[in-house]
């Protein structure tokens, strides 16, 4: 039997899908995210499954063969944080962490409280590094 991912594009209205967040806080924290993630990445907002805003997309096979697509870039608007999910083990991603601020990390997720919280200047940076490092390891 064939896996077949949770996470994949969906028809979903992303500008519905912010709309729709309940806490005013986290709905401008991620039309400001929605609109810096696509002007990083230079691909339009899609959703991802239920509930994450992803930007372009890549490929990927496990040596298991284990293979599927993924969002290059995205975010996610919960109830409790915001989740941005951003490459992991790329040169300098310690260091621009580490000038972001309030944040907690596990391994390609950062969980933010609030954007007004941490640097936006270390968070374009650290974006653009994760995009440019994704389009290294994974060519389109």
């Amino acid at each position: 039997m064939a896996y077949e991912a949770k996470t994949r594009p969906t028809d979903v209205s992303v500008a519905d899908f912010i709309a729709a967040v309940e806490n005013p806080q986290r709905r401008a924290d991620a039309e400001t995210l929605c609109a810096l993630f696509e002007a990083l990445s230079g691909e339009p907002p899609a959703m991802w499954g239920p509930s994450i805003i992803g930007f372009g997309r890549y490929h990927y096979r496990y040596d298991s063969g284990h293979e599927g697509e993924a969002a290059r870039i995205g975010f996610s608007p919960r109830k409790a944080q915001t989740v941005l999910y951003i490459a992991p083990g790329f040169a300098g991603r310690e260091d621009l962490l580490a000038r972001l601020g309030k944040v907690k990390t596990g391994a390609s997720c950062l969980y933010i409280n609030r954007l007004d919280w941490i640097d936006m200047d270390a968070l374009r940076e650290l974006a653009a590094a994760s995009l440019d490092d994704m389009r290294r390891r994974y060519p389109q």
